[in-house]
């Protein structure tokens, strides 16, 4: 897939305006953080809206802050395809992140997993349609960061593999409810089927790691994400007796949903996974 001229000469003029100014023994360090934070700045902006509207908003307002979320989340989803930061191929990928997310979002609320303490006009089933942004901002970090870093994947397992892995993943959240939780098994099953994969990038020269490894990094971070709903109170899980960091367990669901994200996006950027079939 071809890259968007206009992404393409925003993140240029941005990295050559920076490079200069970084000290040299760290100027990869910190040209690794800073285009891991613009790959997220979707999910950056949306995470800075949870805090801002916790610390500010009032109910006298009239308008719900459920609702002024989902508004705030479409107008920066706008400007995204506005100003060419984002394509509207990744953006059509980014929608299966918004649908799945948030049927799994209605089922979820409906088990008591966990809940919204505040309301809206705008939601499904007492789902704000807002969360499903968060998880589509999962994809756009994921579509963001294979661009700018340039990566590749090699060597990819059958593309048929992922998706059956993925597939059984997504199942799996709502198969719990009802039988034995196979999340432990999945894990160990991304181990094998990902286990060989080496994600191959670039910060200012070519780099590689392990695929498994990256997704376990970037776990981290996604429940550090996780926390801040908690902890401002936009959801709250069961048995959770204050707003808070959000349970540990949580980041071993999201280390699963990785997967699931990852083989949607692969969708846009199959020219970039190096596997058998396409090897020659």
């Amino acid at each position: 897939m071809g890259n968007n001229p206009s992404q393409l000469a925003i993140e240029r003029r941005l990295g050559d305006w920076m490079r200069p100014r970084l000290p040299d023994r760290f100027a990869e360090f910190v040209m690794f953080g800073l285009k891991q934070g613009w790959a997220c700045l979707f999910g950056g902006l949306m995470l800075a809206l949870l805090i801002g509207t916790h610390l500010v908003w009032r109910d006298a307002w009239g308008l719900s802050r459920y609702d002024f979320l989902v508004t705030a989340a479409v107008a920066i989803q706008v400007l995204f395809l506005a100003t060419g930061l984002e394509s509207w191929r990744e953006a059509g990928v980014i929608v299966l992140f918004h649908v799945s997310g948030t049927i799994m979002e209605v089922f979820k609320l409906r088990m008591g997993s966990w809940d919204y303490p505040d309301t809206g006009v705008l939601e499904i089933a007492g789902v704000p349609l807002f969360s499903g942004f968060m998880y589509a901002s999962v994809g756009s970090y994921m579509a963001r960061v294979i661009r700018l870093f340039d990566m590749r994947f090699a060597p990819y397992p059958p593309e048929w593999l992922g998706w059956l892995l993925g597939l059984a993943i997504y199942l799996n959240f709502f198969w719990h409810h009802f039988g034995p939780d196979l999340r432990y098994l999945l894990m160990g099953a991304t181990v094998l089927v990902f286990g060989r994969t080496w994600v191959e990038y670039t910060v200012t020269r070519r780099h590689r790691m392990p695929l498994v490894l990256a997704a376990g990094l970037s776990t981290i971070f996604l429940w550090l994400a996780e926390s801040v709903g908690t902890a401002t109170g936009t959801w709250v899980y069961a048995g959770q007796a204050d707003f808070g960091l959000a349970p540990i367990a949580k980041a071993g669901s999201w280390y699963l949903l990785l997967y699931v994200s990852f083989v949607q996006v692969a969708i846009v950027y199959r020219d970039r996974l190096q596997t058998r079939e396409n090897a020659g």
